[in-house]
């Protein structure tokens, strides 16, 4: 089997090659430059930072913190000690990561604090090695990381922001929808109120059973208007149902691709908002199938009914792509996974063991608990 390669995983790997390299050129010039016996404090201090660098993810915080202060106590030794310029360029390529990650990753009171310690450092060493060209190259280093650290940053805002307007985009159409659910009910109470009278006029022996008739219908209405107003906190369903995926299937083999339809369930017995959750599940799979997996030779949809709810799997076969270019989850599949969510249910996508890409979801049609 065939196991995923995490972006993350390789990029550490290729910074710990860059890392070693950086720290093994500078220790060959300084000993070249400066004599053999003083390349070890740089090296040594070097390869900390980078080290530092390397685990980052496990505490951005408090990795750069360690960084920088590994850094400042070399400044104050090249302070009082001959030696070369510190912060050298090796440890500056690893603070610039540290300072990048902080920056990217921390809250912002944090994330400054970060950046205004990186820049004290960079001071500290023009200070300390006037004239040489080492701490400039240092801020340098700072700028990059900075800049790199506050894009990354201001892209995953952006990306925020896009989910959000996804998510209440939902929530407007479940608000539309909403007034049709409550009419709907309340129209077959109503119906039932009028027909009990009628009933009770000539069978007043009757009367309980329209009363119990009544006490469904108003059960039914205020379990869906409960589960509707429970997924208009998060995100909106759709106004498709489950009768549509046969067009669903139509319209994605128009376009010169094969897919199947399996259904084992019974979709007239599924609330409306399971219903259109089902069928926007399969749209958006079928529409990221079409997008990223041009080269599946077919893709599989399978309904589920069970008694905990109902289960929709889609599969395709794609040829898997290289580690760097595994999708991505795009805002649509992260609005269904709010709404499946929403109704007490579960979502996940990923690529298959081998080959192709699976999309799960798993839905209660019951009512979900009470928060």
């Amino acid at each position: 089997m065939r196991v995923p390669v995490r972006f993350g995983t390789v990029v550490d790997a290729g910074l710990g090659v860059v890392f070693a390299a950086a720290v093994a050129f500078q220790a060959y010039q300084v000993a070249d430059v400066w004599g053999a016996r003083y390349w070890p404090f740089g090296a040594a201090v070097a390869a900390s930072v980078c080290v530092l660098a390397l685990v980052r993810r496990v505490s951005p915080l408090w990795t750069a913190v360690a960084g920088l202060t590994v850094a400042v106590l070399a400044v104050l030794v090249t302070r009082l000690v001959h030696l070369p310029a510190e912060p050298s360029p090796a440890a500056s390529l690893g603070l610039a990561v540290l300072t990048g990650s902080a920056l990217r990753t921390l809250p912002a009171r944090g994330a400054c604090v970060v950046g205004g310690a990186g820049l004290a450092v960079v001071a500290g060493g023009l200070l300390a090695g006037p004239g040489s060209a080492v701490p400039v190259l240092s801020g340098l280093a700072w700028l990059a990381g900075v800049a790199v650290g506050l894009g990354l940053r201001l892209l995953a805002a952006r990306h925020r922001a896009a989910t959000e307007l996804v998510r209440r985009a939902e929530r407007l159409e479940l608000a539309r929808e909403l007034h049709d659910v409550v009419a709907h009910h309340i129209t077959s109470i109503v119906l039932q109120a009028q027909a009990a009278r009628l009933v009770t006029a000539k069978h007043p022996d009757r009367t309980a059973d329209s009363l119990a008739g009544i006490e469904t219908a108003g059960s039914e209405a205020l379990a869906a208007t409960r589960r509707a107003v429970g997924l208009l906190r998060d995100t909106a369903p759709a106004p498709e149902g489950h009768e549509r995926l046969d067009e669903l299937i139509e319209r994605f083999e128009s376009h010169g691709r094969r897919a199947s339809l399996r259904l084992d369930a019974e979709p007239s017995g599924w609330p409306p908002e399971v219903s259109s959750t089902v069928y926007r599940v399969v749209r958006e799979s079928l529409t990221n199938a079409a997008r990223h997996a041009r080269n599946a030779a077919t893709v599989t949809v399978g309904i589920t009914q069970h008694d905990e709810g109902v289960t929709v799997e889609v599969e395709d076969d794609a040829p898997q792509a290289p580690a760097l270019r595994y999708r991505r989850a795009g805002y649509g599949l992260a609005g269904m996974r709010e709404r499946v969510e929403a109704l007490g249910g579960t979502l996940t996508a990923g690529p298959r063991p081998g080959t192709g890409w699976a999309v799960r979801a798993t839905i209660p049609t019951g009512e979900p608990p009470r928060p």
